[in-house]
């Protein structure tokens, strides 16, 4: 049986499709289940997850062009609320101050996410 070019395009079209999505699947089987939800689940979803990525680790393009620390790491987690509050008010390196453009209770409550981030 021969294949014509019409339908060996919409089987090489159907086959790319296929390995996307499944790539797609594979990706999202693979994180770590995150409540992205309350207590600054929000806020970190809106302001930190696009570097440190939805579940801390910062596996995601930004954070390794960064090199951002894991959130979940034993290193970040041993740290204090007042160092971690520190960082995330007035940022450090090359993350941002967050103090002026979210509010104080907000940092708080970045803080209190990031620990629930605990491996």
């Amino acid at each position: 049986m021969t294949l014509s070019i019409k339908e060996l395009k919409k089987a090489a079209v159907l086959a790319t499709l296929l390995i996307m999505l499944a790539a797609v699947l594979l990706q999202s089987s693979s994180r770590a289940a995150v409540p992205i939800t309350g207590d600054g689940g929000e806020t970190f979803k809106a302001k930190c997850a696009s570097c440190h990525g939805p579940n801390g680790t910062g596996n995601t393009a930004a954070g390794k062009a960064l090199k951002v620390r894991d959130l979940s790491s034993s290193e970040v987690q041993a740290q204090t609320d007042k160092q971690l509050l520190e960082i995330v008010a007035k940022g450090k390196g090359k993350m941002p101050a967050f103090e002026k453009s979210l509010g104080a209770d907000k940092c708080k409550e970045l803080v209190a996410f990031v620990r629930t981030l605990k491996k």
